[in-house]
């Protein structure tokens, strides 16, 4: 079994800036990602909001957080984390492939789209269903397609759709899904990835994670960073900040 100082869950903006500090401090660190590296801003074609960059695509920004992360020392392997389990100090560290060993664990999961509830997912039938226009928009180019949500998010899809669609259709959550739409496009909100440690650290009445700003929750030795951490702004920056404080946390835990 391969041990590590620390085991980072999840590669967006808070997973890779942990993997920067924690190797810029000489730990062996290992981050896992099941899917793509970035986090769900590589979505985002354009980025207005990260210092220095006038503007960049989020795939550009979150490829170079990545290369920087793995320059410092950081190990990024491709798997899927199935269990954390923890006994007299040490975690066991599960995915799809192998088991790891370390002493501090970081979950960086983030948060993921929320379905829609049984009853309209019926109401779609075989409708092709999806949570990002970015990502899918193109494939329905001149067809109907319909918007499900009411909030930012939601217009945000509705704008973008409007470019590529012949139709778009808008209605809320617990309406059925239109007959004319060819496609659904769900924008309800999100929640958070935190199934992987329910039995381990203390979660909210939501799913989120509970830490205050030190990034240390309930369970000794682990730590939590990004948006599946209590907080009230959920932004790049305040996700790479929480990546750094949660790795000093977890450097002073291992001198301890």
């Amino acid at each position: 079994m391969k041990e590590y100082d620390i085991i980072i869950v999840g590669a967006g903006m808070a997973g890779l800036t942990a993997g920067i500090y924690a190797g810029r401090a000489g730990k062996k660190v290992l981050i896992l990602e099941s899917g793509a590296v970035g986090g769900q801003i590589v979505n985002a074609l354009v980025v207005e909001n990260w210092p220095g960059e006038l503007k960049v695509s989020g795939k550009d920004l979150m490829e170079g957080v990545s290369r920087q992360a793995a320059n410092c020392g950081a190990e990024i392997k491709y798997e899927e984390t199935v269990n954390i389990s923890e006994k007299e100090g040490l975690f066991t560290v599960t995915t799809d492939e192998e088991e790891y060993e370390c002493k501090t664990v970081i979950v960086a999961t983030g948060t993921k789209p929320r379905k829609m509830s049984e009853k309209q997912t019926l109401s779609a039938g075989s409708r092709p269903i999806s949570y990002c226009a970015t990502c899918d928009g193109a494939l329905y180019k001149d067809k109907v397609v319909v918007v499900v949500g009411s909030g930012n998010t939601a217009k945000h899809e509705i704008k973008y759709l409007e470019e590529i669609c012949k139709k778009v259709l808008h209605i809320h959550h617990d309406e059925p899904i239109p007959e004319e739409a060819e496609a659904v496009f769900v924008a309800i909100g999100r929640v958070p990835s935190t199934d992987l440690v329910k039995n381990l650290v203390e979660l909210d009445s939501d799913g989120y994670i509970v830490a205050d700003e030190d990034c240390v929750t309930s369970c000794p030795g682990m730590f939590v960073a990004g948006d599946c951490r209590t907080k009230s702004v959920r932004q790049l920056v305040t996700a790479s900040s929480d990546g750094a404080v949660a790795v000093n946390a977890a450097l002073d835990y291992l001198e301890r």
